[in-house]
């Protein structure tokens, strides 16, 4: 009996601190969110909306000067402010941005906020089965080992979410008929939109794939649902 508690303990505590980030981020938001209210981007966001049957998507303007967009645990979908203003500024346009809106709304579909909870609980056992059979086989490097592996399966997980989520996105923009060159044409930007230099993070590590992968993903997505002859750039 103690034993089975100390193995799941590592997934109960990583339940709670999920639970309690949830609750955390929420609060945030509804503290500094609004509503989108831009005539021309609620009517894109109303094909989307169509395309999905849906009588309405809401959308929020999170309140900070980051280029982001993200979905909370409640499925909710949010633009930030400094994507907004690269909008107003004709930096993105709004079938661009729309383009995220696509992106969030893959990741709530597909229930990747569930599953990230799932996945971290499981991460946390891993961590701590590692570290003990490690750290006892090679003292002092191996609990540094076990968590570059956790954080490298992590960095797999959140990878393929990124993935998935963009395949939910060129899937409903060509749905709504925008066809997914928004999607790659802000892919081909967002580099120097968030002001991201080399990457001395190896790729395998990054919770986010490398843009020009995702760029192909999307082109090989298009080919097969749609010809090769739109899967060009």
């Amino acid at each position: 009996m103690t034993r089975l508690l100390v193995l799941l303990l590592p997934v109960i505590v990583a339940v709670v601190m999920w639970k309690y980030s949830a609750w955390s981020g929420a609060r945030s938001l509804d503290r500094n969110s609004t509503r989108l209210r831009d005539p021309a981007l609620l009517a894109l966001v109303d094909r989307l909306a169509a395309a999905m049957e849906l009588d309405h998507i809401p959308v929020h303007i999170h309140e900070t000067p980051v280029v982001n967009g993200l979905a909370a645990p409640d499925g909710r979908v949010f633009l930030t402010r400094g994507f907004l203003r690269r909008y107003e500024a004709g930096e993105v346009t709004g079938e661009e941005l729309i383009s995220v809106v696509a992106h969030e709304l893959g990741h709530v579909a597909l229930g990747h906020s569930k599953r990230r909870m799932i996945d971290f609980s499981g991460q946390n056992l891993i961590r701590m089965l590692l570290t003990t059979v490690l750290g006892r086989l090679i003292p002092v490097i191996g609990p540094l080992i076990a968590n570059m592996a956790t954080k490298a399966l992590a960095a797999r997980l959140n990878q393929q979410d990124e993935y998935e989520a963009d395949e939910f996105a060129t899937a409903l923009l060509i749905k709504a008929g925008f066809s997914a060159d928004p999607q790659i044409s802000l892919f081909e930007k967002l580099d120097a939109l968030t002001q991201q230099g080399p990457r001395m993070t190896p790729a395998w590590l990054l919770t986010h794939p490398e843009t020009h992968r995702r760029i192909e993903m999307i082109r090989t997505n298009v080919a097969k649902w749609t010809g090769p002859r739109l899967s060009k750039p």
